[in-house]
């Protein structure tokens, strides 16, 4: 008790450097273990206010969100080492979901992870689990909605329609001590589903695919009436409405080129391919867990053979195996080829888009080229009438001079004369205006 006193002594008088530390945020001394038992209640409160803040101005803590197989969610925020411990993939895989390479599709293959940047969807995939950078966001939400009913549509239907097969494999995921085995699946969900980690791609992709095919719709209704508009009508007005939709249908399609570009790159190098199997090699972990466990060798001969069965129906279900089917990359290369082929004709969408651009272009660059050449034989019409008018200027120039002259002397021979130097200017001009139609300079 005599050691206490004097805690609580200095504690009651250092009460207002208490609350400057407070304010400055020099408090995290003071942890929540060692202030609870022996401070007063008041001093607990503000002690777990201060950790509080202290979490939240924590470096490098971001938000992020945790899915598991069976569509459970949760939000938290952590900062990278507890990501990269969690999933165990290298800090230089956080930085191309950091705001750097927010522009950038990837699809990386750890030993134990995914990680997939497409779009605004940043996520690490590992067999068991889903993280998701930046869940609230308003185009993640879209994302996280379809990921969490699919999850749980899936998870519901293979606990009521495959109960039964799960019972009567019992003795096939025994050990030898009578401890379970993990299998992730049944042989119904492996017959008839993706693995895990493909299911999530599946759905990243297929929202990605989706907000880009409706960005080209929304691109293509705004674009043909605004290029009609500048065909019938070329102003400073509609030029600058067609170059700002062109700039977006650049970035569009830059937008679409690179996930296509990130799929064909997957699609070309069948090794990366079978990196992506995250549940196959998660599943032989288990099994050589089991095996240095010390399972028997009729039931692992029994679940072998169960495994083999399951993999010679879809390749999704190769996993499993321990070395047949490593190679084989049937369901991935598949999912893949789908999305490519949609993100395709998005892209062709985009193109046919932009020859229409061209070609009203290329239209408009034809009516402006006419209109030019209209206004240069107008132009050398105008010259042509000033040559011959010039003409008389000349003759009355020189008729105004102070020369004696005898036709100045003669009555009533203004009138002819000038009507006959008129005629003669008249004949001038269209001497040379043939001329220059005859040397086609005008048109016809």
């Amino acid at each position: 008790m005599g050691k206490k006193n004097p805690f609580l002594f200095r504690r009651s008088n250092s009460s207002s450097t208490t609350r400057r530390r407070k304010k400055g945020g020099e408090s995290p001394l003071l942890m929540p273990e060692q202030s609870t038992p022996s401070s007063p209640n008041n001093e607990g409160v503000s002690t777990s206010k201060t950790v509080v803040k202290v979490k939240k101005k924590a470096a490098g803590a971001r938000l992020w969100m945790r899915f598991d197989r069976s569509g459970e969610s949760e939000v938290f925020e952590c900062d990278k080492s507890v990501i990269i411990k969690r999933a165990g993939i290298p800090a230089r895989d956080l930085r191309i979901l950091g705001p750097v390479f927010s522009n950038s599709s990837n699809i990386l293959a750890r030993e134990r992870a995914m990680v997939v940047n497409l779009e605004y969807i940043k996520a690490i995939v590992t067999a068991e689990e889903v993280l998701l950078l930046d869940p609230l966001r308003q185009e993640v939400l879209p994302f996280v909605d379809q990921l969490r009913q699919q999850l749980s549509h899936k998870t519901n239907s293979s606990i009521s329609g495959n109960r039964p097969l799960a019972l009567r494999d019992t003795e096939s995921h025994l050990s030898a001590s009578g401890r379970w085995i993990p299998v992730p699946e049944t042989s119904e969900s492996l017959q008839d589903e993706l693995p895990f980690e493909f299911q999530v791609l599946e759905v990243a992709l297929e929202v990605v695919c989706t907000y880009l095919d409706s960005s080209v719709a929304d691109l293509e209704r705004d674009a043909y009436p605004v290029l009609d508009e500048l065909a019938k009508n070329v102003s400073t007005k509609n030029l600058e409405r067609v170059r700002s939709l062109k700039s977006n249908l650049t970035r569009l399609l830059a937008r679409v080129q690179k996930v296509r570009d990130e799929l064909e790159h997957l699609l070309d190098d069948d090794e990366d391919m079978t990196q992506l199997y995250l549940t196959r090699k998660w599943l032989q972990n288990q099994q050589n867990e089991g095996l240095s466990g010390g399972v028997g060798s009729i039931s692992f001969n029994n679940g072998a053979h169960h495994l083999r069965r399951l993999s010679s129906v879809k390749s999704g279900s190769m996993m499993t195996s321990a070395n047949l089917y490593d190679d084989d990359v049937e369901d991935l290369e598949m999912l893949l080829e789908a999305y490519f082929m949609q993100l395709d004709g998005t892209r062709n969408k985009i193109l046919s888009v932009r020859e229409y651009i061209d070609d009203t272009e290329d239209y408009v660059n034809i009516q402006l080229d006419n209109q030019r050449n209209e206004l240069i034989q107008l132009q050398l019409t105008l010259t042509i009438a000033s040559f011959a008018i010039a003409f008389e200027t000349l003759v009355a120039g020189l008729f105004g001079m102070n020369i004696p002259c005898n036709l100045y002397y003669i009555n009533g021979i203004f009138e002819p004369f000038v009507a006959g130097i008129t005629v003669a200017s008249i004949m001038l001009f269209m001497i040379v205006l043939g001329y220059a139609r005859w040397k086609k300079l005008l048109g016809s």
